[in-house]
């Protein structure tokens, strides 16, 4: 009657810290804080990107004169009047490096440090300097100033790991982690970790994405060069499985194992 008894309440532990609920599984759960209504606007926080060492930018000069865009374009297609790169390796091998000073530098116009700048004012800058020595008006050229591309890495318990870079300007950590495979079923999103660059060092931070308050952490929306890591749950240390019937087949086999120790201990 004992062993029964044991048995029994061993067998209703192990369920349940075994399962994994739809809670830890589901992203963005309305909060009490939250209306559930399609007309509701999530606020996310923006922070323009400041520059920091190692980070590569694209920077154009469009002009109607060719022999300027070349000048300064050296990659340039001349007919057009544009340096633009269609590719993320060509940014890469002909954007313009930030070195450890926080150095670019530029055709003709040499060293401009940019550490710590926004890339508005990295152009307004290059548009400064433009504007003092080769062109009279604003309206004869154009500046763009991009990054070559944005680069994070993810790791952890999702489906493909590694560095990603993608052309585009801003990046959420749903994105990020949509681009690497999404979060396997024994990834917890209840606590993401986030390792960003800041230039006094790195720090980590953490936000919890089964909750829609995610949308105003300061960490979903992500910045260039960050690491993203996903722990695994518990139940993978457990190796009690990622569903039910797994979890509750490796139980039995536990329990039964069990079973017949006492037995036979007890004979």
């Amino acid at each position: 009657m004992h062993l029964r008894n044991l048995l029994i309440f061993l067998f209703l532990i192990s369920i349940s810290s075994s399962c994994i609920t739809t809670k830890q599984l589901t992203y963005l759960s309305e909060d009490d804080g939250f209306v559930n209504d399609s007309t509701h606007v999530y606020q996310t926080l923006k922070t323009p990107y400041k520059a920091q060492i190692g980070d590569v930018l694209s920077i154009t000069v469009k002009t109607t004169d060719n022999n300027l865009a070349q000048l300064f374009n050296p990659t340039s297609n001349s007919e057009s009047g544009s340096g633009s790169i269609n590719s993320s390796s060509g940014s890469y091998f002909n954007g313009f490096p930030i070195d450890l000073h926080g150095n670019i530098r530029i055709p003709t116009l040499g060293e401009i440090n940019v550490l710590g700048y926004t890339l508005d004012e990295i152009r307004i800058e290059i548009e400064s300097l433009l504007l003092k020595d080769y062109f009279k008006t604003e309206s004869s050229f154009f500046v763009t100033v991009k990054l070559s591309g944005f680069k994070f890495t993810v790791t952890g318990e999702v489906g493909s790991p590694g560095t990603k870079s993608l052309l585009q300007d801003q990046l959420n950590i749903i994105e990020a982690l949509a681009n690497s495979g999404e979060v396997s079923l024994t990834g917890d999103k209840r606590d993401v970790k986030i390792i960003r660059q800041y230039p006094e060092g790195q720090k980590i931070h953490s936000i919890d994405l089964t909750k829609a308050t995610a949308f105003q952490s300061p960490y979903f929306m992500l910045k260039p060069n960050d690491i993203i890591y996903v722990k695994p749950l518990k139940q993978k240390s457990l190796g009690t499985g990622t569903t039910a019937v797994q979890s509750l087949s490796t139980i039995l086999t536990v329990l039964t194992l069990l079973t017949t120790t006492i037995i036979l201990t007890t004979r």
